[in-house]
């Protein structure tokens, strides 16, 4: 056992450790130039997917808000309420601007690399679409890189299939201890009979789930949040001035200033909203959309709504409070969060807070589930895998409810996401002159006064796509 965490140690060093978060930030950068700004360019078109316009009228397919709410789901979870209290706590105030930073640039790799997965998407036997960076790989990359592409899977399924929904049911079970009393084998026999429940119901009841959950979760979580900035809105301007002095070291606030600032900022700004990771991809291509670039739209709107609205609240919430103190060692994570929700509105709040906690957590298990289910198609088409896929998340949720310490086992996540990002992030820089062509072929459109850009693969015969994902075509 030792031997292996020192294995997986390395790896989360070589990856995670230094060289990683500054390629992802880079290459976000990269994006965002060579595409002319595109995710701002764009920013008015990302809310028609909430008021429909982007919506199929076919209840057969996978619409782009299901899929924006199922990523949503998947990005906003404990990283949206504890990780935003351990960046404070270890890097002050400036790390909320960091975060903030990381984001725009991160939606624009977001809407690359859902929009390659669009393109490359292929339409199953039942009518339901597949994608994502590993059919990406194999169509766009060609034959040669199938090795990367199940680097990738496996890395995939580990990860989040497995280590994060452990971590998600042990997070769960204990936040309902701790505030409920309620004991981690209820909690983990509740949560692993919900999770049956919507997995084996395969991805339409996944995304039918998540359009009900993910605006609950969102409008509970942020009504709190905006509470809570009305009754201290004097005091907002100067958490404002906090948050930006402390970000470029005018105003420190904990031990190593800016430089702290920036390295929690931009590691839990990534953390939490995955763009260049690879992972919300899988669920992008599910979505019937007439354009490739409008679920990278989408998926880029996705990453706004995770990190600049929803880390934001969970700042405020602790910036505006007298809980946290700068530079003062005390309670950390969902504590902080919670106490200083308490410190607000009063004790009820932790209840409260609780059930956020279970939505979030949960939301982040389906969606979980469903990119360890599309990584295990693209590897095996044998439905029996798919079964014990699904026996063994509801084992692993209920696993890590019940025992606090169990996750340890699954310290293989964090090397194993840092691997999926090489890959991923290599497939795109090598696909990226593929999605620019894809863009501009958007913007052309949109030049040409069509309304809804519609993509066609007949303009684009080099390209290995599927003609039949593509019925709005002319």
């Amino acid at each position: 056992m030792g031997f292996l965490d020192s294995i997986f140690n390395l790896i989360n060093d070589l990856t995670w450790g230094f060289a990683l978060i500054p390629f992802l930030v880079v290459l976000g950068l990269f994006f965002t130039i060579a595409s002319g700004f595109v995710q701002f360019r764009f920013f008015r078109r990302m809310f028609g997917v909430l008021t429909g316009d982007d919506e199929t009228s076919d209840p057969t397919k996978i619409s782009a808000r299901e899929a924006l709410f199922v990523s949503v789901g998947g990005r906003v979870g404990g990283g949206n309420i504890a990780g935003v209290a351990v960046a404070i706590t270890a890097g002050g105030p400036g790390a909320v601007f960091w975060m903030w930073a990381i984001a725009l640039v991160g939606m624009c790799s977001a809407l690359i690399e859902a929009t390659l997965a669009q393109l490359y998407k292929r339409t199953e036997e039942n009518g339901d679409y597949r994608g994502g960076p590993a059919r990406a790989i194999i169509h766009g990359l060609g034959a040669n890189y199938r090795w990367l592409a199940v680097v990738y899977a496996i890395c995939l399924i580990a990860s989040f299939s497995i280590g994060f929904n452990a971590f998600q049911g042990n997070t769960v079970a204990g936040a309902a201890l701790d505030s409920m009393a309620i004991p981690r084998i209820w909690t983990g026999l509740a949560v692993a009979a919900a999770t049956g429940f919507i997995v084996f119901g395969g991805i339409h009841r996944i995304a039918k789930a998540a359009d009900v959950i993910i605006p609950l979760m969102a409008f509970m979580y942020i009504g709190m949040a905006l509470l809570i900035i009305l009754m201290n809105i004097t005091a907002v301007p100067g958490v404002i001035v906090d948050i930006v002095a402390n970000a470029f070291g005018w105003r420190e606030a904990v031990g190593g200033g800016m430089g702290a600032a920036i390295a929690q900022g931009l590691r839990r700004g990534l953390f939490s909203n995955e763009a260049g990771l690879g992972s919300a991809p899988n669920v992008a291509a599910t979505a019937y959309v007439k354009h490739p670039v409008s679920q990278g739209i989408t998926q880029s709107f996705s990453v706004f709504i995770d990190t600049i609205i929803i880390c934001s609240c969970t700042a405020f919430v602790i910036l505006l409070g007298n809980v946290y103190q700068p530079g003062v060692e005390g309670i950390d994570g969902v504590a902080l969060t919670q106490q200083s929700m308490v410190s607000h509105v009063g004790s009820w709040a932790q209840y409260y807070l609780t059930v956020a906690i279970f939505l979030f957590s949960f939301s982040s298990i389906i969606y979980n589930y469903y990119l360890g289910e599309n990584a295990l198609s693209f590897m095996t088409n044998n439905p029996q895998a798919v079964l014990i896929l699904r026996i063994v998340i509801i084992g692993i949720v209920f696993l890590g409810a019940v025992a606090p310490g169990a996750t340890a086992v699954f310290n293989f996540s964090d090397p194993m996401m840092g691997i999926l990002a090489v890959v991923n992030l290599l497939a795109i820089m090598m696909l990226f002159p593929v999605a620019l062509r894809i863009i501009n072929d958007y913007r052309e459109q949109l030049r040409n006064g069509v309304k809804k850009p519609v993509f066609d693969p007949k303009k684009f015969p080099d390209l290995d796509t599927d003609p039949t994902a593509w019925p709005d075509a002319r």
